[in-house]
């Protein structure tokens, strides 16, 4: 009924019940679910304020009408069924509801996920867009790369090259991503760079810098990975 995916879910019961709710705990706990219904969940203290907590937030959310957000924005649970919180609930409960009006994330599956993937850059375009600000504002040349775009070179193609291709000093990865295992692949296409800028290079001295600019809640679980990232950057990670 939320329209949540499972480490979302987990995400906002995290938030507002003050507990940690880690994403492969949600994403197992689905799975579970899922394949044996009819199994009860082990019972364990912490799973248990675990499960508490996500389920408890679910039904606040329920209960609550839509928060307003900017016009160029559509709320989660904005929907038939949610839009106006428990009465939106029990009046399709009670009244039903037209399939077409029920088409979204939780019954389209990979359909709206492909759309979603299509669309993922467009989410993190403001983060180059501020490291474009800020290279602007300071004077400093660079060559902002397009998607898929072969740089000769480089094995690997960062999004940004200061002061250019020909000249590489610096290379600047931008990385947003709000999912555990998505940002543990990030970290490794940073890492990857890392690795060329060091290849044939006597005394390890790096060809070119390489600095990575990440956001999102997937790099905050991933802590272990955040640890190598900043490590292997040698701190040059914001």
């Amino acid at each position: 009924m939320l329209g949540f995916t499972p480490p979302e879910w987990a995400y906002i019961a995290g938030q507002r019940k003050g507990i940690e709710i880690p994403q492969g705990f949600a994403r197992n706990l689905d799975r579970k679910i899922r394949l044996q219904p009819s199994e009860p969940v082990e019972a364990r203290k912490v799973k248990l304020d675990r499960i508490s907590a996500m389920i408890r937030t679910a039904c606040d959310l329920l209960r609550e009408s839509v928060p307003t957000v900017s016009p160029d924005k559509i709320h989660r649970l904005d929907k038939c069924d949610t839009t106006c919180g428990q009465t939106s609930v029990q009046s399709a409960a009670d009244l039903g509801v037209p399939y077409p009006m029920l088409l979204y994330e939780r019954f389209l599956g990979r359909p709206f996920a492909g759309h979603r993937d299509s669309v993922s850059e467009l989410v993190g375009d403001p983060i180059e867009s501020g490291i474009e600000d800020a290279l602007t504002a300071a004077g400093v040349s660079y060559k902002k790369t397009k998607r898929a775009e072969v740089v000769p070179g480089f094995e690997q193609t960062p999004d940004f090259i200061v002061p250019n291709q020909f000249n590489p000093k610096v290379v600047i990865e931008a990385k947003f991503t709000e999912d555990d295992g998505t940002a543990r692949d990030k970290v490794t296409r940073i890492e990857n760079l890392v690795t060329l800028s060091l290849k044939d290079q006597p005394a390890r001295q790096p060809k070119y810098e390489v600095i990575a600019c990440v956001a999102g809640r997937g790099f905050g679980v991933r802590r272990s990975d955040m640890k190598k990232l900043i490590l292997s950057t040698r701190s040059l990670t914001a």
